[in-house]
């Protein structure tokens, strides 16, 4: 066996304290793995409304959370349920009848497509997102419609007022 001379032993030494650690990648996956799932999880808790420019909703101050609900959107010029475009203001307006025969079968069909639809007996629950300058003429055709197809818990859409600020 051949003995390294104190000059060898003092470069090795030398090298071995300069050496830089390697950087383990596994447990960084892992731990952004698990930090975008938690956020993905923690994300889906917030329900947003649908945006839309043509409605300019009423202020509120409550503090309750809404819950998930089937929307309907009232613009200047159409009432609109989950995206569909179910029906013309100016048509509802100009009819006699309570009732909007468009607006009920489009809520009988989101009701037999949801399973809401088992409790039918406590009501179905609905959010009204609607123009804060809508005809009241509008409004009461368009519960009456709700209240017909068992849509009996109603919440009206609003922006919610910062606390502090009347």
């Amino acid at each position: 066996m051949t003995t390294m001379s104190r000059r060898a032993k003092r470069m090795e030494r030398n090298h071995t304290r300069n050496k830089q650690s390697a950087l383990n990648l596994v447990s960084l996956m892992d731990i952004f793995t698990i930090l975008v799932f938690f956020l993905l999880v923690s994300s889906s808790n917030v329900q947003q409304l649908p945006n839309s420019k043509d409605i300019s909703l009423p202020t509120s101050v409550a503090e309750k959370a809404p819950k998930e609900t089937l929307v309907i959107a009232i613009t200047q010029d159409s009432i609109i349920v989950q995206g569909t475009k179910v029906t013309k203001i100016v048509d509802v307006l100009s009819s006699k009848e309570i009732l909007i025969p468009t607006l009920q079968q489009e809520l009988n069909f989101q009701a037999s497509n949801s399973f809401t639809s088992l409790n039918t007996g406590k009501g179905r629950s609905v959010t009204i997102m609607g123009d804060e300058n809508i005809s009241y003429e509008l409004l009461r055709k368009i519960l009456a419609t709700c209240r017909q197809t068992n849509y009996t818990k109603i919440a009206f859409a609003a922006v919610q007022k910062a606390k502090g600020k009347v």
